[in-house]
């Protein structure tokens, strides 16, 4: 009979490339940041199989409906690994999973994320769910759980991926959609901080394509960052001040959407009725100079780029004209930048091409007219 010696018996799982030992040193190093998220409403704390919220709150609907909202960072974290900074990348994953969920007005709950990554690396992953933890508590949102999975021989040692997915609630007569849109709406436009979490696959072949390594200084952006700290600009969180723009303005708020994959007119179209329209006037801002730097690289015009990119608009509003003035000044008291792009119409549509709905959606239709801003410009001046 052979006997296995002890080393090869006492751990074989981290002989396999697993190290739990790493993986439970992470969770202590980001506890702190994750119970910062928690307020009396969370049970259990850090560590439990499930976590777990208290639903009590819900009584005090008359009809809760449930929002639900999953989503990741997507090639972004390979900018991140490049520069071995990952602190932002949380932010970016809030943005893409809450903020989906109050474009149909509801109020985010709670939230868990997952990590696969090559090897665990404990103060990287919790510099990644710290991000996390500073997002949700920026959108009022409860972290109650989520999973570090390392695995060796998938990913490479240094590769992660994120993901998400988050819950909220929302009354059902408050619900915000096509449904409430009407002819003469106003669609304001809430601006960026950047590129968001979209198009890095044409980024990051524009920039290899021009020869440039993301530790290289980015004159053209800044006198002292390089490119990849540029790019790595966090998303803009728009959860807290869209509540507080719904809970001012009610029912003259009527349909919101998310600037993500597809560009500016596909989403709006999501969130149009059918046999409506909106003409999206380019020549109310100027896309920041990060989207022109690229674009130059890739010798690609803005128009190319605007089914890739959000072109310095993040968010898109369609509420009362009536009250318009208001939403603008509203929200620019929560430090959003927000001006009007575009009208609803319910007349007969425009010969030429336009965005008719997208994902599946058969919404309104859409396109973007005219010039842009020129660059010296400053977003929502004419």
């Amino acid at each position: 009979m052979v006997t296995p010696s002890r080393d090869a018996s006492a751990n074989p799982y981290a002989a396999a490339g697993v190290d739990t030992a790493a993986g439970d040193l992470a969770v202590e190093l980001m506890k702190s940041a994750v119970r910062r998220t928690h307020g009396p409403e969370v049970l259990g704390g850090v560590g439990g199989f499930a976590g777990l919220f208290d639903a009590s709150a819900l009584l005090g609907y008359t009809k809760p409906l449930l929002a639900t909202s999953t989503d990741g960072v997507g090639t972004k974290v390979a900018i991140a690994q490049a520069i071995d900074k990952h602190d932002s990348i949380g932010l970016d994953l809030v943005g893409m999973v809450v903020d989906d969920i109050v474009v149909v007005g509801a109020k985010p709950l709670f939230m868990t994320d997952y990590i696969a990554c090559g090897k665990v690396f404990p103060e990287r992953i919790a510099d990644i769910v710290r991000g996390i933890a500073q997002g949700c508590a920026e959108t009022g949102t409860a972290l109650v759980g989520g999973e570090t999975a390392e695995h060796p021989g998938l990913l490479g040692v240094n590769d992660y991926d994120v993901a998400g997915a988050a819950t909220g609630v929302v009354e059902a007569n408050q619900v915000l959609g096509a449904e409430r849109v009407q002819n003469g709406d106003v669609v304001l436009a809430l601006a960026s901080s950047g590129l968001h979490s979209n198009g890095y696959s044409l980024v990051r072949h524009i920039v290899a394509g021009a020869g440039i390594q993301y530790g290289d200084r980015a004159a053209d952006l800044g006198d002292s960052i390089t490119w990849g700290e540029a790019l790595l600009e966090p998303t803009r969180l728009y959860t807290t001040p869209l509540l507080h723009l719904i809970e001012e303005l009610g029912d003259a708020v009527h349909s919101l959407s998310h600037v993500t994959g597809g560009g500016i007119a596909a989403n709006l179209a999501r969130v149009l009725p059918q046999n409506t329209w909106v003409e999206v006037d380019r020549s109310t801002w100027s896309p920041p100079a990060t989207f022109r730097v690229l674009a130059d690289l890739g010798s690609l015009d803005l128009e190319s780029t605007e089914g890739t990119w959000n072109l310095g608009i993040g968010f898109l509003a369609v509420v009362s004209a009536a009250k318009a003035d208001a939403a603008i000044a509203a929200l620019a008291r929560n430090g959003i930048d927000t001006w009007q792009v575009g009208a609803v119409h319910t007349d007969a549509l425009p010969s030429g091409d336009f965005e008719q709905g997208a994902k599946g959606v058969n919404g309104g239709a859409v396109r973007l007219v005219g010039s842009y801003a020129d660059g010296s410009a400053v977003n929502g001046a004419k």
